[in-house]
């Protein structure tokens, strides 16, 4: 038995294994499907453009590097939209004006700094798009996709959204987890916890990815295709420097240990199983952020029950091409109290909002979650993080942009705000790295993950 402590009040839950809430969900129906060709594009999001305009219909007209964008693999993606002006910025002096349209997060970010927060609003963009193939096989398996009896597992899903109209905040949790579809990265991302001080504490990790779910040779039912494997090497701290994390997440497995972990410690030498690997164990410099923070959400969600609160018309990071700049450092990026938004672009967008709130007798750092999904990708793009008083925590952003290589959408830097300590955590940072390596298809191999290939990296 483990226990957790928040920070600022020192509480505990107590919990051992758990299963998801029984909640009844119904496969994608014939009508469903339907819309998917109508109302509905093909990812499950309204097609039509919002009542006054300001968001536009989905157009889905660009599939890799759009036309006229001079873009050779390996570089850094060239923005498409980088001639636009914010049509607006909203700040503490005007936010009233946008209430409606902003996060929980972001009003208190804004009363919180309200000299230096700032949200750039620019116009608006649906306009990248999956392949066909993606979109195909989301309309040959949705209809048979089921979950597991404990509702932990999967069976016969497609590559992307399971559930592209769900009825059900476990279908929309599933949906989340498969957004992520990029079936190669590889890459060396900065971290950094940035305190009310201004004083840094680093991290460096190499990252490694492999989801072998592409469409082109994509079968629900092989056991490769149901697996996505992870690989991650410390480089800083120099206190955790060489400690090597592998390990691949089972889909369509029942119980509570769909996920494999090894771990190589390089000071004993020896690769051991990590069973309890995820949830709320810390990650990061100084554990700033838990294990299932990553992208805002990714890993089981068997201690909560899950609900969809409804859909919103919000203020987001999106088509944040800037953010994987080099020609902006990080003096500039992490200033004190959160990061320069001047080199962030915020677009309105509707998104789906995800309530996760903690179930009796189990253990997490945050008793409720508040995740607001993009409609277009299922990405979760911001999050509102609860402590068990029912205190707003912890509010972060993650940035997205379309990856033109991968076809796919992609998490760029991701902030982590403490709204008690004043502190902050900048995740997958890549501007003074080299770019990251983000594929449709990918040269990785099961061998690449494997515990014997940790301890041969470590020797």
């Amino acid at each position: 038995m483990s226990r957790i402590f928040h920070p600022a009040l020192r509480v505990c839950v107590f919990a051992a294994g758990a299963v998801l809430a029984v909640a009844s969900f119904a496969k994608t129906s014939p009508e469903d499907l339907a819309k998917l060709e109508g109302p509905l594009t093909p990812m499950g999001a309204e097609r039509a453009g919002n009542a006054d305009g300001t968001i536009p219909a989905w157009s889905g007209k660009w599939f890799g590097t759009p036309p006229g964008v001079d873009y050779k693999q390996g570089q850094r993606f060239p923005d498409p939209y980088a001639s636009e002006q914010p049509l607006f910025v909203i700040t503490a002096a005007n936010m009233q004006q946008y209430d409606a349209r902003l996060t929980d997060g972001e009003k208190a970010m804004l009363k919180k700094y309200p000299d230096t927060f700032r949200i750039p609003v620019y116009p608006s963009h649906r306009d990248f798009r999956y392949g066909e193939d993606v979109y195909k096989d989301i309309r040959l398996y949705a209809p048979g996709t089921t979950m597991t009896k404990d509702q932990n597992g999967l069976k016969d899903f497609p590559p992307v959204t399971p559930f592209p109209v769900p009825k059900s905040g476990v279908e929309a949790m599933w949906d989340l987890r498969f957004a992520s579809a990029i079936e190669g990265e590889t890459a060396t991302y900065d971290q950094a916890v940035v305190y009310p001080d201004g004083n840094i504490a680093w991290g460096k990790v190499q990252y490694a990815i492999y989801g072998p779910r592409s469409a082109d040779h994509f079968d629900p039912k092989s056991a490769l295709n149901a697996k996505s494997f992870f690989r991650q090497t410390t480089m800083l701290p120099l206190s955790d420097r060489g400690t090597i994390l592998t390990g691949f997440e089972m889909w369509d497995q029942e119980g509570s240990d769909t996920r494999r972990t090894w771990s190589y410690n390089p000071g004993t030498r020896r690769v051991r199983q990590a069973p309890e690997f995820g949830f709320d164990q810390p990650e990061g410099p100084g554990g700033f952020r838990t294990v299932d923070d990553d992208r805002l959400f990714n890993g089981s969600g068997e201690r909560y029950d899950w609900k969809i609160i409804g859909k919103r018309e919000v203020y987001v990071p999106y088509d944040n091409y800037k953010l994987m700049d080099p020609s902006i450092k990080y003096t500039d990026l992490l200033t004190k109290g959160h990061e320069n938004t001047q080199y962030m672009r915020f677009e309105l967008h509707r998104v789906w909002v995800l309530q996760a709130t903690l179930k009796q007798g189990y253990r997490h750092q945050y008793a409720k979650r508040v995740l607001y999904l993009d409609e277009d990708t299922w990405n979760a793009v911001a999050a509102d993080n609860y402590d068990a008083r029912g205190t707003l925590w912890r509010t972060n952003l993650a940035p997205t942009l379309y990856a033109y290589d991968a076809k796919s959408f992609y998490s760029t830097a991701v902030f982590y705000h403490d709204l008690i300590s004043g502190a902050y955590y900048a995740d997958r940072l890549a501007n003074q790295e080299p770019m990251p390596v983000l594929t449709r298809g990918s040269q990785l191999t099961e061998a690449y993950f494997s515990p014997d290939a940790i301890r041969g990296a470590g020797n």
